[in-house]
């Protein structure tokens, strides 16, 4: 991949065509932002403006990484959370906020989030952080899928293992 902003997204393997991201704001800046973020990637953007509207497309749809605003018009990013900690495969969660410090990032990851990222959006650290929780994703996602193959009976690792590996 050539050098500039997409230098940190990983390449994604034709198999899997591409990579997609669903975004929770109801924010228009905050879709358009990330759509020019990721125009020249073959990522994807899927936008969602409220927790049951993520929770309706990630019902539809496997998604790895989910990229939440905070405060929505129905929730927070912790009930998204907590919806998609009822998915076969939950997607990684992403808090976006403009008040991204210490104490909300310490709260985010110890209810189960996989990172926390300031608004506004500096295109290196969106494609820095998405694509390594898209790869750790796919990483958990591909043991799981092994441990259940393996498993036949023998009580595997199956998907439950995915978020302690990750």
């Amino acid at each position: 991949m050539p050098a500039g902003p997409f230098q940190n997204l990983p390449e994604v393997p034709p198999a899997d065509k591409t990579a997609a991201v669903l975004a929770v704001s109801s924010s228009d800046e905050d879709h358009i932002n990330l759509a020019r973020i990721f125009r020249d990637s073959n990522w994807v953007i899927h936008v969602a403006r409220s927790c049951r509207e993520a929770v309706n497309v990630l019902r539809r749809r496997e998604l790895a990484v989910l990229l939440c605003e905070g405060s929505l018009p129905d929730g927070t990013w912790k009930d998204v959370l907590r919806e998609i900690s009822l998915l076969p495969v939950p997607p990684f969660l992403i808090v976006a906020s403009r008040c991204a410090d210490d104490a909300l990032w310490g709260e985010a990851l110890n209810l189960g989030a996989y990172d926390v990222l300031a608004k506004p959006f500096d295109r290196a650290e969106v494609t820095r952080i998405v694509s390594l929780a898209w790869l750790h994703w796919k990483e958990g996602r591909s043991r799981a899928k092994k441990g259940q193959a393996g498993a036949s009976g023998s009580g595997g690792h199956g998907l439950s293992a995915m978020r302690a590996t990750a």
